[in-house]
């Protein structure tokens, strides 16, 4: 038996490889996403234990929890470390020497095409120059070419700035900042590389110190930070201890490994996401590859039903029959993960490119390809191999020995049967399940709405047969007018084998299902959006960062000395820790706030906001328990104060966050004076062309900064929406690849099933290109009939996703109809491409060997 089902394996190598493709697909998206993480990761550890000394101090109390200690993550505050402090560090038991570190994380390159380098995520950060490493004798910093800075208007950039930035040394460049110095210039002297790794999208400017203290610290002689180094044979901890002993009071120190590692942990933890989300991509590939398989499975075991017959009357046992199914599945399986895991590898190479169009750049990192990424990915695939294989392996073990005489290789209908009984379960627990979700029953209902939605996908997976019966009878109305006796049998092969064309034609309904969900819910963001926007604000212009950083506060004084302005509000934005949770907190004048927008407030008033107050959203204030008279901790770059609640609003497109306090609450917990939108409000009667054309000259030399509109501002801010949908469309395309890939394989088999009857149909006058046409009306059918099934599914989704996020502020329902036809259109055109291999096959078929075939 084994010998047999070895030489089936050969005999079947076309056949088998469609499916083993599936396989490869699927596989390659489990183990290209984790090779991309475990990539990101690495990237993520080198660049935080490259930025951070042997043991940091920073301004706050010794009991706060820092940020960063001068990491690429730091929340740093406007506290500074004073020059003094850093000559009585070096000279602390176990020092080999102490540095002082100034930085800044909103400095941005500006290229020689005029364009900002970085943004849009990755931070711009500026340092000085120092001879000091980083933690555990890694070198801060590595002349790559030219020299150091040596001269206060002299700088450093990292290689990858320096090349994309277009300039040559010795050259002047243009930099903005977040300072009262919003442009400045400079000599571009060298090139140095930065850290233990690649800088992950950011790009790093470095200044001789004075320079730096002059920019970023307002000439103050003092420090962000300070580096202590350790000497050879003293540990991080043995030197914090020693430094903790002389540190005076408001500082607090860090071993750098503690700081990198919790660094480390908080990016693994904003970025968690992006696993998850390829991996729900690579599930999606898998359960669509596994309709292939199922398939495929079948149809080859219908084929060969006398061969197994033939099997079990000279000997063999169903388990014997069954077993050899299996070994086939294993065959597929094993060879499709092994492909699979080494094309992942590639695939890891294209989420890069695509994760680098939005500011993850891992171009200078190498792929990580762990043990455990091949046992996974092996594994996977073999699992779903042989669970997609496995009714079809029983169904072949039930074959009689008298099948043998016979050619039979019809669908049981009580299979069928068992089958839409199934389904409605599911249908029906699926629909219950997420009625479930949207009334929030249970402590997670979001997870019971996502198991609702599985459970309708599969049992209308199970229920194809029956459901689209109506798509295929009118398909086969037009069939039949426009193509005669050629769509007639179009038609009537299309609803031979009801199970198999829904199979079919289901693994393309994921795929549109999940596309046509995705596409309702941007294009109802979108609108929500364009709502919270009209209603919410009521100012002229919006000032705002083109690449999601903050911005000098000079932009917001230089704009109300503009002839025309009668209202200027700020937003300032940080993470903060309120009562030891982190949460991000915006900071305003509420007066201004007032009369640019139209604030929700529940209890209390934004007008009672000082310095030691905030308000919060009425969400946390349900979540946390605190109500206005309440008192909370709020801590900022390791400095806590109490502040009491005056107020609960909703959150709309101005107040985003939780937490809001006013400017000056900002300013006395030491927040950067820096901000993220600026509102402005014209005089009644005001020249709106010229006040646009002066707003736009305040900014005219920042090309970080834009001046818009109300209309072009929702524009804006629709662009990452739109972003993410070209993303998640692009990684979709993986599971439509494979449901076509069905539609193919399903037609070469049947071809091969149906070589006899092809013979017989060309011996009575149907010509190569009819029988091509009959094929491809067959292909077309399936593929209408997985699309429009998956449109109606992924409306269906939609609405219930769309309702459950109304309180996330997706409140109004966009339904994209064009789109959605387009999509229906699209898989008409996929059937069509489909049936060209099949077609031409069938078409070259020899007709007397084909009507002598057995």
């Amino acid at each position: 038996m084994l010998r047999a089902t070895w030489r089936n394996v050969l005999a079947h190598k076309l056949r088998l490889f469609l499916s083993a493709f599936a396989v490869i697909l699927g596989v390659a998206f489990v183990s290209g996403s984790y090779i991309f993480t475990d990539t990101l990761d690495r990237a993520f550890t080198g660049l935080t234990s490259g930025a951070v000394g042997d043991v940091i101090v920073q301004p706050g109390s010794a009991d706060g929890e820092g940020e960063g200690g001068g990491g690429p993550v730091a929340a740093q505050g406007t506290r500074t470390v004073p020059a003094s402090l850093v000559e009585q560090l070096a000279a602390v038991p176990g020092a080999a020497r102490a540095d002082g570190r100034v930085s800044n994380f909103g400095t941005f390159v500006v290229a020689a095409d005029g364009k900002v380098i970085g943004g849009q995520g990755p931070p711009g950060i500026a340092v000085n120059r120092t001879e000091g490493p980083a933690a555990n004798g890694i070198p801060s910093a590595t002349l790559e070419s030219g020299r150091w800075p040596s001269a206060p208007d002299e700088v450093v950039l990292d290689p990858s700035t320096a090349g994309e930035a277009g300039y040559a040394l010795g050259e002047e460049i243009p930099l903005v900042t977040t300072t009262e110095q919003p442009r400045i210039t400079a000599t571009y002297v060298g090139t140095a590389s930065f850290g233990a790794s690649a800088l992950v999208g950011a790009s790093v400017v470095m200044f001789e110190t004075s320079r730096a203290q002059e920019v970023f610290l307002g000439g103050e002689d003092a420090f962000s930070a300070v580096w202590v180094t350790a000497a050879p044979g003293t540990s991080q901890e043995q030197l914090l201890a020693s430094v903790e002993e002389v540190l005076p009071a408001g500082f607090r120190a860090a071993t750098g490994d503690a700081t990198a590692a919790r660094a480390s942990n908080r990016i693994d933890e904003a970025l968690s996401f992006v696993n998850t989300f390829l991996l729900v991509f690579a599930g999606v590939a898998l359960t669509v590859g596994a309709f292939l398989i199922v398939n495929t499975f079948s149809i080859l075991v219908a084929q060969r039903s006398r061969e197994l017959a033939l099997l079990r009357a000279i000997g063999a046992s169903r388990r014997q029959v069954a077993r050899s199914v299996l070994v086939e599945a294993a065959v597929v399986g094993l060879v499709g993960s092994a492909v699979g895991t080494v094309l992942g590898l590639g695939l890891a190479v294209g989420i890069k490119l695509l994760f680098g169009r939005v500011g993850l750049d891992l171009s200078a990192n190498d792929l990580v390809l762990q043990p455990r990424t091949v046992v996974v990915a092996l594994v996977v695939g073999l699992v779903v191999t042989l669970a997609s294989a496995y009714l079809p392996a029983r169904r072949a073990g039930r074959v009689p020995p008298v099948a043998a005489m016979r050619d039979d290789v019809a669908l049981a209908e009580s299979g069928l049967r068992w089958r839409l009984a199934v389904g409605a379960v599911l249908l029906v627990a699926g629909v219950a399940a997420m009625a479930a979700g949207l009334a929030d029953v249970g402590s997670e209902p979001t997870y019971v709405l996502g198991a609702g939605a599985f459970g309708v996908l599969v049992g209308t997976a199970l229920l194809s047969p029956v459901l689209g019966r109506p798509v295929l009878a009118g398909l086969g109305w037009w069939y039949r007018r426009g193509f005669g006796a050629v769509g007639l049998m179009a038609e009537q092969n299309a609803r031979r084998n009801p199970r198999r064309t829904a199979a079919t034609a289901s693994a393309l309904m994921i795929g549109v299902a999940l596309v046509t969900m995705m596409s309702v819910l941007g294009a109802s963001a979108k609108a929500s959006l364009d709502q919270t926007l009209a209603e919410d604000i009521v100012a002229d212009y919006v000032v705002s960062n083109a690449v999601g950083q903050a911005f000098s506060a000079t932009v917001a004084d230089d704009v109300e000395t503009v002839p025309g302005v009668a209202e200027v509000a700020r937003v300032r934005g940080a993470v903060l820790r309120v009562d030891g949770e982190r949460d991000f907190a915006s900071g305003i004048d509420p007066r201004a706030v007032a009369i640019v927008a139209r604030p929700e407030v529940v209890t209390g008033s934004l007008l009672d906001l000082d310095a030691g107050s905030v308000a919060v959203s009425s969400e946390l204030a349900a979540e946390q328990g605190i109500a206005v008279g309440s008192t909370v901790t709020v801590g900022y770059a390791g400095a806590e104060s109490e502040a009491r609640v005056v107020a609960t609003y909703v959150e709309d497109s101005v107040l985003q966050s939780d937490v809001t306090m006013s400017l000056e609450g900002f300013d006395a917990i030491g927040v950067p004076p820096t901000d993220r939108t600026v509102y402005v409000t014209a005089e009644p009667g005001a020249d709106r062309d010229a006040l646009a054309a002066s707003l736009a000259d305040v900014v005219a030399d920042l090309p970080t900064v834009n001046v818009n509109d109300q209309a072009t501002f929702a524009a804006e801010q629709r662009a990452p929406i739109d972003q993410l949908l070209f993303i998640v469309y692009a990684l979709l395309g993986l599971a439509v690849v494979i449901a076509v890939l069905g539609i193919v394989n399903t037609l070469a088999l049947s071809v091969i099933e149906r070589v006899r009857e092809i013979g017989l149909l060309r011996a009575v006058g149907l010509s190569r290109r009819q029988l091509r046409t009959m094929l491809r009306l067959e292909s077309v059918a399936i593929a209408l009939l997985g699309a429009v099934l998956g449109v109606v599914l992924g409306l269906a989704f939609a609405l219930a996703l769309q309702r459950s996020l109304v309180d996330d502020g997706i409140d109004v329902l966009a339904v994209p109809g064009l789109q959605l036809v387009g999509f229906v259109a699209v898989a008409g055109l996929v059937g069509v491409l489909a049936a060209l291999w099949p077609g031409r096959r069938a078409a070259r078929l020899d007709i007397l060997r084909a009507i002598g075939s057995d």
